[in-house]
């Protein structure tokens, strides 16, 4: 197993203080709200975390996001933590994050241009929203309570209204990290961070 450097834990940190972040952003910044559904950016940033830091690093700092919440830090949408967040039928998109990072830096790995970012990047927000709504609707099926009448279909519906915003961060996500890849993460200190174990 490839130790960690000291330049690989200050990232994995960033990320998971930029999850934090984008859980909360709409709390922080209240106009940033779609017809009073709040915007958050959990999903951009787990995204950014599996392009830029590549498979191993960012779903390691997926999971770190995922056990400082687990463990009581409010680093979840409504800032709260603790271990009452694997009952909750969200929980199932805190966890899709670290396959999210996983497979889109897979990817990422093999091929560099801008339409393996863009495309990688859209296929971890497939995947986000896949596992996510499944635990979602089990979720209500099994232990929460569900609403009247809730449906595997309604279930679904309810992710219609972040889908445009999150295909549009998708996107932008993938060209970023491109143009990092491009223009810093090739060369120097970070020349190997997605190197391989």
């Amino acid at each position: 197993m490839k130790k960690l450097r000291a330049l690989d834990l200050t990232l994995a940190g960033m990320f998971v203080a930029l999850m934090a972040i984008g859980a909360n952003i709409a709390t922080i910044a209240p106009f940033l709200q779609v017809g009073g559904v709040p915007i958050t950016l959990q999903t951009f940033f787990a995204i950014l975390a599996g392009a830029i830091l590549g498979s191993r690093l960012g779903s390691i700092a997926m999971t770190v996001y995922m056990l400082v919440g687990f463990v009581g830090v409010p680093v979840f949408a409504g800032f709260i933590g603790g271990p009452s967040i694997i009952f909750r039928p969200t929980f199932g998109f805190i966890i899709s994050y670290i396959f999210t990072a996983f497979i889109i830096g897979k990817i990422v790995e093999k091929k560099k241009s801008m339409a393996a970012f863009i495309i990688a990047s859209l296929l971890g927000m497939a995947v986000n929203y896949l596992f996510g709504t499944n635990w979602m609707y089990y979720a209500y099926k099994l232990w929460a309570a569900a609403p009247e009448g809730f449906t595997y279909k309604m279930a679904w519906l309810w992710m219609v209204a972040p889908l445009p915003k999150d295909i549009i961060l998708a996107v932008c996500a993938g060209i970023m990290a491109h143009r990092l890849e491009k223009t810093i993460l090739s060369k120097g200190h970070f020349k190997h961070l997605k190197r391989a174990s």
